[in-house]
Formats: C-alpha cells, structure tokens, sequence
C-alpha cells in the first residue's frame, strides 16, 4: 500500500507526496496508524489527482481491502513560502481541530490566527500551512487545518519541550473547540525501483 501511494509522485499533478506508518497519534478518540501527506499546486490539480485512473486503482487496489478508516482533509495554504517538497527525514505534525457549534465566524477567526501565529513562538517550526478544510465529507466535522514541518525528529522534540508556552497558545482558543487530533509523521526517503 505504501509504496503505492509514494509512486503516486510520477502523477503530473503531484508536487509532494508521502506515505507511511505515523510516529504518534495524539488523540483519544481517533487512531489512525498511517497518513499520507501531498501537495499540489491547486485544488484542480487535486482534483486531478483524485480523479487520475493511476490514483483510482491504488486506492481501489491496495488502499480500501485494508484500511478500516480513512479521514481526509484538504485546504489551501495561505501565505504560504518555501519549497512544496518536503525533504526527507524531515517531521511533520499535522493538527486537525473541530470547531464547536455555535463557535461562529469570529471563533474560527480566533482559532485560525492563533494557529497562523504558532510560527512566531516556534523557532523549530521551518514551515507552517494553516487553513480551512474544504472536504467536509471525508473530514469528521474537523474544518481548520494545519501542518507544521520541521527539520527532524529532534527538532519536533524541542517544540514538545516547550510544552508551558504550547499550553497557552491552546488555552486562547480552547473555548471554541470540540475536538483536536494532532499526528507526528517523520517523512522518509523516497524508495527507488529496481532495475534488474
């Protein structure tokens, strides 16, 4: 399944794909053991992407027989700067935040600005997408978005290490959220076919 999902890079569309087994799951509620993380230039390159028979046929193929529970989300990433591939050894953690009913425009707002703002407080942070999801059907009532990359493994463990000041950036916007899922991903090197 996961080399599968990797060769999905020779698509057109694909800037950036990776797949594979997560490093942790900080959730309670959801564990997922697996996630796959892709870029493209726009949302109909995803579309594309999505729609592309190579896609179909993995999904089909090697994704559905084994996976119990897919959930995905997908936005655009504002402001967004640097390279859309994401090197390898590279870690990721993807936060995925469930809005409360009632919490309006301005309690997204709120969330949204005190995520884009993580940056600042974070030096170890070297990229950051904030945004809305705009798949509401595969996303379990999640609708805010983001994935911050880091260098390595021991540079996501210093933000851990931070933990007091990661507290209070959740305490701002803790009133507005009814769920959160975070997901540490350690990128790896892309696998190279044989040639015999």
């Amino acid at each position: 399944m996961i080399s599968n999902l990797n060769g999905l890079i020779s698509l057109e569309s694909v800037l950036h794909i990776s797949a594979g087994p997560i490093s942790r799951c900080r959730s309670k509620s959801l564990a997922f053991t697996h996630m796959l993380h892709s870029r493209y230039r726009s949302k109909s390159d995803l579309v594309s992407y999505s729609e592309h028979p190579s896609h179909v046929s993995v999904v089909s193929s090697y994704v559905k027989p084994i996976v119990d529970d897919i959930m995905a989300v997908d936005w655009i990433a504002d402001d967004f700067s640097g390279s859309p591939i994401v090197s390898p050894d590279s870690a990721l953690r993807l936060t995925i935040l469930k809005l409360k009913e009632g919490a309006g425009e301005s309690g997204k707002g709120e969330v949204l600005g005190v995520l884009k703002g993580i940056k600042e407080k974070f030096p170890s942070i070297e990229q950051l997408t904030v945004g809305e999801n705009f798949s509401p059907a595969r996303a379990k009532g999640f609708s805010i978005c983001s994935i911050a990359v880091f260098n390595g493994r021991n540079e996501l463990d210093e933000l851990d290490a931070q933990s007091e000041l990661a507290n209070e950036q959740k305490d701002k916007v803790r009133e507005f959220l009814d769920g959160v899922l975070v997901l540490d991903y350690a990128v790896a090197a892309p696998v190279q076919a044989a040639s015999l």
